[in-house]
């Protein structure tokens, strides 16, 4: 964003350099990426000087060339010229010697002392095209002016020079995307006095062209003002006009529109002119067009309306993309003599998704969808008015509609001094605190020992909480003013958990890398289709994208599953069919009453455990191989291992459901081939989901290892035969309830079968690791602990210990 030196101090007088201005502007967040130095004529006209032809005879050497001399200011010089049209007694553009003049190739050049077909000539009279003024060459210009010989052409032509500050600007400062809003700054930087635009002269001339306005969607247009200016007269505008949008790479276009320009960039509130006599019945509806209506813009282009955007419209159809772009039939054209002038204040929301959906970026949705000010829209009507009027002429024919039924309130922040001594690291006096503060326009009310409440005008979208308070105080009183401490220290407002997720999630993300898997980041928008074929997600929790690009990415993801098969897909397509992914990401759903996040970590395993060697045959992957996954990394959490409960249902052929208590945190298992084939994955998927913040929440840390136990582990194995319903998990229950603390491990070696054995049993063969840190077990003791864990199993599960 482009910012006039020049101009700022028409709202604020400085004498400080535009490096310290620049210096100052950083300081406080609005970062200065660059200075430049424009003049609306290039090279500024130095050296060139107003002259007068004494004395002009034919070249004695040359047919084509003349001989003049001309006085340049206390000075006559020689000047040889092949103009067809210089005389005696002309008033004439000089440029001197040492003078440096620009060609239409953008280069420059220097005027030296010459000699010309043997005749000496000090200078250069020069042509429009010669100066930048313009592009004739038919002869040299002529003026018609008094004033004396020497006057710098600078001062006839009256060339306008400033220093233009390019700042950064941060999405949350929208209210310093005007000369205004950088003044504001800049008032509380230097302390010093603004000066707001005086619309004191502002007057209805008559009230013969008024205009009804009627806004049916308040909602998104809480403002809306306007009036009408008749008998105007569209042309070029003035040249300091035209100066002012060039220093900030604005093309001038004609008057009307130039000063829509010229108050959105100085006072940062949009203004849009329309054609008055193309406004059917002056009747002006702020309203949403239905879906699929056709709307040509400016630019020529037909654009199917999605019944989102906001429209200005008259009884006829639309008019403008309310905040965006005009449209094509009612802006403003060399013939146009009457206008309707529009200021308004719109809903962020609704112009940034017109904005997106058409692909319009203009300096207006810039800032509507930012925020604006809404108590601006009136008194930039009026300015504009006026200098329409000083401009184009014309009168206003129109009282000022204003529509604003809610009137915005002021923001009321609650603030405590010890927070600001806290997060600023250094006790600022109340009364430095209150003066910056009211400095900014922020006022200061109820202030008692503990703190007060500050007022926020609606301008300053981004302070709306105590911290951006803070902020506001810091940046003013200055980072620079804060020395270090000996020792780095934060302080925070927030509150803050013990567990460090990120770091949990970076170790995890470590530990699978180990093993072989590869991280994914898949797109949150999905396929609708999805949720209706799949048979385990649900229609109705569809969160729906308004402007979607294409039904493909037509609704956020319920689960991760689809978006990483597609993953799958794009590298099975291409020959790799071994692939170990995972993904951390979030899934969405549309509740009754709003919308619900929740984040997963999604597990992906899929073809040969190893590439195909001499060494041994390949090998495809199989349930265990996944689920060992799930239990390692629940361990790299401390979190204990959940019950299991054996699942036939979508998405899976087969899974294990795991639970805590009656939470399920994920599920491990077997792809259908129903699932991979929407997808169009043509081989098995092993998947693993985990409900990644229920895990967090029950995380106790990272592992804390501790030193290896000098006395010895003990191994004893049993073999149970019990019924096939029975599961390992049914086992280990029984198992850690009966072996206490010294029960470190349990394994099963051999699992069992078949004719040796009833039918609808099956044999466990297992191994039990004991130890005691503090001693070394007896027999006494290990056969005490054994003899519990047997009794336990035959009273618990029905268990038959094979000895």
């Amino acid at each position: 964003m482009k910012i006039s030196v020049n101009r700022l101090k028409d709202y604020i007088p400085f004498e400080e350099s535009t490096e310290k201005i620049a210096e100052l502007l950083t300081q406080s967040g609005l970062e200065v990426e660059g200075v430049e130095h424009f003049e609306s004529i290039a090279g500024g006209l130095r050296g060139v000087v107003i002259g007068e032809v004494l004395t002009c005879e034919a070249h004695p050497n040359a047919d084509r060339l003349k001989k003049t001399t001309v006085d340049v200011g206390g000075e006559v010089v020689p000047i040889v010229c092949g103009a067809p049209n210089v005389t005696q007694g002309q008033k004439v553009v000089v440029a001197t010697v040492g003078a440096e003049l620009g060609t239409p190739e953008g280069e420059t050049f220097a005027i030296k002392k010459a000699k010309i077909r043997g005749e000496v000539s000090q200078g250069m009279i020069c042509a429009e095209d010669e100066l930048g003024l313009g592009q004739s060459h038919d002869g040299i210009m002529v003026l018609d002016t008094d004033l004396p010989n020497g006057t710098p052409a600078g001062d006839y032509f009256r060339v306008t020079t400033t220093d233009v500050v390019e700042i950064g600007l941060t999405p949350n400062r929208a209210d310093a995307a005007s000369h205004l809003g950088v003044a504001r700054d800049l008032k509380a930087l230097l302390r010093r006095e603004l000066t707001l635009p005086d619309v004191s002269e502002f007057k209805v001339d008559n009230g013969s062209r008024p205009v009804n306005v009627q806004v049916e969607d308040a909602k998104d247009c809480p403002r809306y003002a306007g009036l009408t200016i008749s008998n105007i007269k569209v042309a070029p505008s003035p040249e300091w006009l035209q100066s002012y949008l060039k220093a900030l790479g604005l093309e001038p276009i004609n008057n009307v529109v130039d000063i829509t320009n010229f108050i959105l960039h100085d006072l940062g509130q949009p203004l849009h002119a329309f054609d008055l006599d193309k406004v059917a019945n002056d009747t002006i509806i702020v309203k949403k067009l239905p879906k699929g209506t056709s709307f040509t813009t400016l630019d020529e282009k037909e654009r199917k309306l999605t019944g989102e955007e906001l429209m200005i419209c008259d009884e006829k159809g639309g008019l403008c993309i309310a905040g965006v772009f005009g449209g094509q039939d009612s802006g403003v054209n060399d013939g146009t003599t009457s206008i309707f002038l529009e200021s308004a204040y719109f809903s962020p929301d609704v112009i940034r998704r017109g904005s997106l959906v058409h692909g319009l970026k203009t300096d207006a949705s810039f800032r509507f969808e930012r925020g604006t000010d809404p108590n601006m829209p009136v008194l930039a009507l009026k300015k504009a008015a006026l200098l329409i009027k000083e401009i184009a002429g014309g009168e206003i024919t129109s009282e000022v509609v204003d529509c604003y039924p809610n009137p915005i309130a002021d923001m009321e922040v609650n603030v405590k001094y010890a927070h600001v001594d806290r997060l600023i690291g250094k006790h600022i006096p109340k009364e430095t605190v209150h003066d910056i503060l009211e400095s900014l326009e922020i006022k200061v009310s109820e202030p008692n020992e503990e703190g007060f409440t500050a007022i926020v005008k609606p301008y300053r979208v981004d302070v709306t909480r105590e911290a951006d308070i803070i902020e506001e105080i810091l940046r003013i009183y200055g980072f620079e003013n804060v020395a270090l401490s000996d020792t780095y220290q934060s302080g925070y407002l927030a509150e803050h958990p013990a567990t460090d997720t990120n770091k949990l999630q970076y170790r995890v993300s470590e530990l699978l890398t180990g093993m072989g898997y590869y991280e994914i980041m898949t797109n949150s928008l999905t396929k609708p289709s999805y949720a209706s074929k799949s048979g385990f997600l649900k229609e109705e929790e569809n969160v729906e994208i308004y402007n979607k690009l294409s039904e493909d990415l037509g609704v956020m993801r319920q689960s991760l599953l689809f978006t990483g098969l597609e993953v799958l897909a794009h590298n099975i397509n291409r020959r790799q069919t071994d692939l170990k992914f995972f993904e951390f990401g979030t899934a969405y759903f549309k509740e009754p009453e709003g919308y619900r996040e929740e984040k997963h970590l999604s597990i992906f395993l899929t073809g040969n455990k190893a590439a195909e060697s001499w060494l041994e045959p390949s090998k495809k992957v199989s349930f265990p191989d996944l689920y060992t996954v799930v239990e390692r990394l629940l361990d790299k959490l401390n979190v204990r291992m959940p019950e299991v409960e054996i699942i036939h249902e979508a998405p899976y052929d087969y899974a294990l459901k795991l639970k805590m208590g009656e939470k399920e945190i994920g599920k491990v298992g077997l792809l259908s081939s129903k699932i991979t084939n929407l997808a169009e994955v043509k081989q098995e998927v092993l998947f693993a989901t985990l409900r990644w913040d229920y895990l967090l929440k029950k995380a106790s840390g990272l592992k804390q290892y501790e030193e290896i136990s000098k006395f010895p582990e003990v191994r004893r194995d049993l073999s149970l035969v019990i019924d096939e319903s029975v599961t390992f998990d049914a086992v280990r229950k029984v198992a850690e309830k009966a072996g206490g603390k010294l029960l470190k491990h349990i394994g099963v070696f051999d699992v069992y079968q078949g004719d040796k054995i009833d039918a609808g049993k099956k044999a466990y063969a297992l191994s039990f690791y004991l130890q005691d840190n503090t001693k070394t077990l007896t027999e006494k003791i290990i056969d005490q602990s054994m003899n519990r864990l047997m009794k336990s199993f035959e009273k618990e599960i029905g268990a038959l210990i094979r000895k």
